[in-house]
This record gives structure tokens, sequence and C-alpha cells, in this order.
């Protein structure tokens, strides 16, 4: 599958200093599925867009695989999406030179060695490769369990070979980079600040006024409920002393002993506007390597929209939030009980915690600032190539 990006974000265009290029971008995900490509090269495309490149998105997935890809069972039909996408990959191979460079998240195809990348790499086309996950380490998959041992996970050291450039989200995925391409930048998931407008706040109730119920909300996956599943004894305990609800995104069922809980599914549409309803985000994590790796989300989207956020200080959630000045972190139950009493007690403190949260995203992790740097990593790995074709030639 392709997808054309012609967007028109809302930066004035630049095109007297950023020459045009065209750009084949192959992700594993289907479009707008992926939080990680979402909040990545699928976020920068449009600023990036308004500077003179020109974007292909190529999917290794299409509908289909992406619909059975996660579910139980299914086998002929995750086998029949992977062919498919194997042909589209080759399809995308024919029409390699009339790209100036290739942006490649994670993987070119979601299963076997690096061969697409290799065939990119040898037919000259510059390669910027993406990731911000430890992709390299092994992680079992509770519902591909035969395809898991299929994604030859130790490709990721051959792509960083192959690339022109590797781009990752935070400096433990980078000193693994290094070790095997010495041009390496490291570059947060961001937050598009336009899209994502802090939520509007209700006025604080008068003194000695009863204060609305207050939301507390999580967003995750069906993978990740399992964290929320960490807080199941410290929510009932608060339960027992303070009135909430809790909106659960990501999952259609989410029960603890007397919570107010509120599943839901996860909506690409309604993201945004589902966050907005929450008053307290959480994101509680276990403390494991691959956690400790990974490049967190959740807790940039809560402070996006000016959310109070209370995270486990696990990995770059203690780079991302300061305790007590931009918001919370928790260990313990006891530490998760507190901080949410304090908040729920007082709303204006989750408001001071929250707009701190916000200029925290715009001054370090907007898709306006990074996007820029992004396209000068593009547009150098394109005048490098060009200097070599010329030198071998």
């Amino acid at each position: 599958m392709r997808v054309l990006q012609t967007l028109e974000p809302g930066r004035p265009p630049m095109l007297g200093i950023w020459p045009k290029m065209k750009v084949l971008v192959l992700g594993s995900a289907f479009p707008n599925t992926s939080p990680g490509s979402r909040f990545r090269i699928e976020q920068w495309m449009p600023v990036m867009a308004k500077m003179g490149v020109t974007f292909d998105y190529a999917a290794f997935e299409d509908e289909e695989l992406h619909r059975v890809l996660y579910t139980q069972g299914n086998q002929v039909a995750k086998a029949a999406g992977m062919m498919r996408g194997f042909v589209r990959r080759f399809s995308n191979l024919r029409a390699l030179r009339q790209y100036d460079a290739v942006f490649i998240y994670e993987e070119a195809a979601r299963m076997g060695p690096a061969i697409i990348e290799r065939i990119i790499a040898r037919a000259g086309v510059p390669i910027i490769y993406d990731f911000c996950d430890p992709i390299y380490l092994h992680q079992p998959s509770p519902s591909n369990g035969i395809w898991s041992h299929l994604k030859f996970v130790g490709k990721t050291k051959s792509i960083c070979r192959a690339a022109s450039h590797v781009i990752v989200g935070n400096e433990e995925l980078a000193a693994f980079a290094r070790q095997h391409n010495p041009n390496v930048t490291v570059a947060p998931i961001t937050i598009d600040t336009e899209e994502y407008q802090p939520r509007a706040w209700p006025a604080l109730p008068a003194a000695g006024a009863p204060a609305p119920i207050p939301t507390i909300g999580w967003t995750g996956s069906h993978s990740t409920v399992v964290h929320l599943d960490r807080l199941r004894g410290a929510l009932s305990r608060l339960a027992e002393t303070r009135k909430f609800r809790l909106k659960v995104i990501g999952t259609k069922t989410w029960a603890a002993p007397g919570v107010d809980a509120h599943p839901q599914a996860w909506k690409a549409a309604t993201e945004v506007s589902d966050l907005h309803d929450i008053d307290i985000g959480i994101m509680p994590l276990p403390d494991d390597t691959w956690i400790r790796l990974r490049t967190q989300l959740k807790v940039r989207q809560y402070m996006g929209l000016g959310i109070p956020a209370i995270a486990s200080p696990v990995g770059v959630n203690t780079e991302l939030i300061q305790d007590g000045a931009n918001g919370f972190l928790a260990s313990s139950d006891d530490e998760w009980i507190a901080k949410l009493t304090r908040l729920i007690d007082d709303p204006a403190l989750g408001r001071r915690l929250g707009a701190a949260g916000r200029k925290t995203i715009e001054e370090r992790y907007s898709a306006k600032i990074w996007a820029p740097r992004i396209l000068e990593i593009i547009r150098d790995a394109v005048k490098s190539s060009s200097r070599s074709s010329r030198a071998a030639s």
C-alpha cells in the first residue's frame, strides 16, 4: 500500500532554504495504527511537507493483516498477509530510483532478515533508520508465538550498518546503535502541540462547595493493560476513601473491586477528545529491561494536554517528570494512593502541574521543534550520498 502525503501544516514554507526532495517511508504498521510510527515519522511528515518534501508512506501491513495480526490463531490469514506484504515491498523496490532517500521505521518487513534494507543500500539510495523501542531484544508475543520467532530481531544491527543515519528515541538506544553506525541522533517521541491543545478546565468550586467527581485516566492497548493491573489494589484502596471515575482507554474490559471503571476501545479519531475527559493521567510500569529502554508515550500525551500525570519512576519517565514540579512519580501502592489523593483533594495543584507539563512538551518535545531537525538529517544523508556517487563515477 502507498499513501501519498501532501499535508499542509502551519509552518510557513522555507523552500528557498530546504531543497525539494522525494522520500519513501517504509513502515511495518498500517498508517495511523502504531503509536511509535504515529508519534514519530507520521507526525513529522506534515511539518516537513511544508518545507518542500514529498512523502510516499508504504506500509508492510494491509488492513486485513492488521485486523488479524494481534488475534489468537488465524495463522493462515496471517501467513497470507505476510506474503502480500512482501509482494508490496518488492513493488516498492522497483520504484527506488524515484526517491532521494528511504526512511525506515523499525523494519521494512515484519518478518525475516534485513533483505529489503540491504537491497536499498546496494542501490545507493540513502537510508534513514528510526526506532524508539529496544526492538533488538526478543520480546515474546502472547498472540504471535510462532511469528515472533521469525522476526529476526538481530537484523536491527544489520539495518543500522546499512543506514546512512540512525535516529533513536533515547540515549540507551543510541548506545546500542553507535556500536554499528557512527551517525546516530537521539530524537524523542514528540507531540503535535497544534492537535494536542490543553484541555478546558471547569471553574474551580467555591470554598466549601463540593467538587465534581474527578476522572483518573489510563490509555494503552491490549498488550499493555497488564501494567494497569499493577494498580488494581491501590485503586481499590483509594476508592474506600475518595470518589473518582476510572477511564480505561485501550481495552473493552477492566475492573477492580470498588472502582467505578469505564473501559473503552481505543480509536484514533477520538483519541484526543477521549483524553480531554481525564483530570489525572496515570502510567504505572514494571521496572524491567524492556520497559527501561522504551521511549514512553502516555506521559507525553497527558503532559501535552495539560493534564497532571503520575508515573512510575522507570526509564525516561524520570527525565520527563520532575516530581512535584511538572507531575508526580510514584513507586509503591502507598505513594500512588498519597499522590492521587493530593490531586483529587486539590484540583488547583493538578492544574499547576498540568500547565508545567504542557510547557515541558512545548519546549523540549514538540513536533514543530523536532521535524526540521529530522529534515536536516535527511538532507545531509542525501547530500553525502550524492558526493559519494560523484566520487565513485
